[in-house]
């Protein structure tokens, strides 16, 4: 049986391979990437689906909302719920890049989980509010969670890479692996987390429902009663325990989803800004040069320019 650190050594001998220089693979398997590094990279905008990311060397640090989370080699951080972020990675080169592997979480798959095997509400000291007589709300549960991997979620980690070498196998046994990743994670430290704000109709559950629409529709015209009425919360609920969870306003947070996609199309896709500002459903220049600026500390036009500089 392979020990945890024979195992990250074989991680990186294999993402290496996969990836001889800076860049991204995904696609494959659907929902699981693979990202290198080969320099450090200063504060960078995103934002955060539910996902499990593992560093396999290297180091990174995060401000995932208003949470912290820094890890390195051999550990992995587990996001609950879409959220903005900022990451740096640092030390990283050539010689040692920066690996790290990730799969994207999925909320069906983590409730039938938790459908099917029950042991996994009350196990390793996780007990739902059921169950300890008392109900759990999201001051008590971070929904980003760091925890040293294990040597189970290395392991499918690595039949996960091994699989990209057959891609005729990969819809009969990527799903499988997937599933159990989700499994590890409800098993572990992360496991109070997942169940929070990914099943049950409980208010951090509720809000994450709303944060993904809010993710798929953020270019649209909307109001926030309608969000909060979609999700089955009266609008001055709905507007609390929002920001309780993110630490955003609805509103804030949908303009921050809109300014990041703009900065990403003018950077990434060479729009300009008046163009982006129209494509991620500003009606006003004037507007989204202001909450740019406020923003990004500078306006669209100079901070894409140093950006690129």
């Amino acid at each position: 049986m392979y020990t945890v650190s024979e195992l990250n050594a074989f991680l990186k001998e294999r993402l290496v391979h996969l990836l001889p220089a800076t860049g991204r693979l995904e696609g494959a398997i659907p929902g699981f990437a693979i990202s290198r590094f080969d320099a450090p990279v200063s504060a960078t905008r995103c934002f955060y689906n539910p996902m499990i990311a593992l560093v396999v060397q290297g180091y990174k640090r995060s401000m995932i909302g208003d949470h912290e989370a820094n890890y390195g080699e051999q550990h992995c951080v587990t996001v609950g719920m879409d959220m903005p972020g900022v990451f740096h990675i640092t030390g990283a080169s050539p010689e040692e890049p920066f690996l790290s592997l990730s799969v994207r979480l999925d909320r069906r798959c983590i409730s039938q989980l938790i459908s099917e095997v029950p042991s996994l509400v009350t196990d390793n000291g996780a007990a739902t509010g059921a169950a300890t007589g008392a109900a759990m709300d999201s001051s008590e549960v971070s929904p980003v969670v760091v925890a040293e991997a294990g040597r189970d979620l290395l392991q499918a980690f690595a039949r996960l890479v091994v699989l990209l070498d057959t891609p005729e196998r990969i819809p009969v046994l990527a799903p499988m692996l997937l599933r159990e990743i989700h499994y590890y994670l409800l098993c572990g430290s992360q496991g109070k987390c997942l169940r929070m704000f990914n099943s049950g109709g409980a208010q951090d559950s509720q809000i994450a429902r709303a944060i993904a629409w809010l993710r798929e529709h953020f270019s649209e015209p909307l109001r926030m009663e309608d969000v909060a009425r979609s999700v089955n919360m009266a609008p001055s609920t709905f507007n609390r325990h929002f920001k309780e969870v993110t630490s955003l306003s609805p509103l804030q947070f949908q303009k921050r989803l809109r300014l990041y996609e703009a900065e990403r199309l003018m950077l990434l896709e060479g729009m300009d800004a008046g163009s982006a500002a129209l494509t991620v459903g500003y009606e006003s220049a004037s507007q989204f040069n202001r909450e740019y600026k406020r923003l990004f500390g500078a306006p669209p036009r100079k901070d894409v320019a140093s950006k690129r500089s």
